[in-house]
């Protein structure tokens, strides 16, 4: 019995770009068929009546119609337009590469329902208002898992031995985790570790959402492990996110707005 041509499927765009003169082609992360390519057609016009729906980051319940290049959008529904995200730059920018990441580590047509329940609960978490650098350390550690690439951080990687609170850690991507300080390890691709680095690297692996949420962590503590999970999943995935380069531009316009801000408050108090 040949498969009905229509079925329903709760999805999330991950990314869209326009198409002729009004229809718009996106790619849709679903829990049963992975990820997929679909269109909407005539979505660009005034008149369409589910123009407004089809935004990035959104949960929709989609009516698809099987097509022979993309799957046919004839109808949806907006589950979850998490809009709190969005108007926060920063907020955008982190999901925009949780789901580049997303898009770019799931093939089309694979079931991908654990894929899409991290996801899910990245932008919840975002949409709650938990801090951004926070959501996307927890989102890259458990996509790690998920893609079978979990990176060691109890056991040297080259030996094996439990690691000791009062060594020189190093961190090496090619090898898969830390290193520690009997073995030589490989000439490049190496960054010394922090106890401090990687007792939080270890709380993304082991604690719940909630209580990583609730963590005082220094700022300095914070970068080393956003550098060690970037460099990490750069050279497990052999790729570099084209969104981190607007998501850095714009912690940076952040940071650069603090300092003026300070800088204006003290001149007024000397004043």
């Amino acid at each position: 019995m040949p498969a009905p041509r229509r079925y329903t499927t709760d999805a999330i765009v991950l990314s869209r770009f326009d198409y002729g003169e009004a229809d718009r082609i996106m790619t849709l992360l679903t829990p049963g068929a992975g990820k997929i390519k679909a269109i909407a057609k005539g979505v660009r016009r005034q008149t369409s009546r589910i123009g407004g729906s089809v935004e990035p980051f959104a949960e929709l319940r989609l009516l698809l119609a099987h097509g022979r290049t993309f799957d046919v959008v004839t109808q949806v529904e907006v589950i979850h337009p998490w809009l709190n995200l969005r108007d926060d730059l920063i907020s955008f920018g982190t999901a925009s590469y949780m789901a580049e990441m997303a898009e770019r580590t799931q093939e089309e047509r694979h079931v991908a329902e654990s894929i899409y329940v991290l996801l899910k609960r990245g932008y919840e978490l975002l949409d709650g208002g938990m801090i951004p650098t926070r959501v996307a350390r927890w989102f890259e550690v458990h996509l790690a898992d998920e893609l079978g690439v979990r990176p060691e951080v109890d056991r040297c990687v080259e030996c094996g031995r439990l690691l000791e609170s009062d060594e020189h850690y190093r961190w090496v991507p090619p090898l898969g985790g830390v290193l520690c300080e009997r073995c030589p390890g490989p000439p490049h691709n190496v960054a010394g570790l922090t106890l401090e680095a990687l007792k939080l690297l270890k709380a993304y692996q082991r604690m719940d959402v909630e209580a990583l949420a609730a963590l005082r962590v220094r700022p300095e503590v914070e970068l080393e492990v956003e550098s060690a999970m970037r460099s990490f999943l750069a050279y497990s995935l052999d790729r570099q996110p084209r969104s981190l380069a607007f998501l850095d531009e714009v912690r940076s316009g952040e940071r650069a707005g603090e300092r003026a801000s300070e800088q204006a408050a003290t001149s007024m108090t000397v004043s």
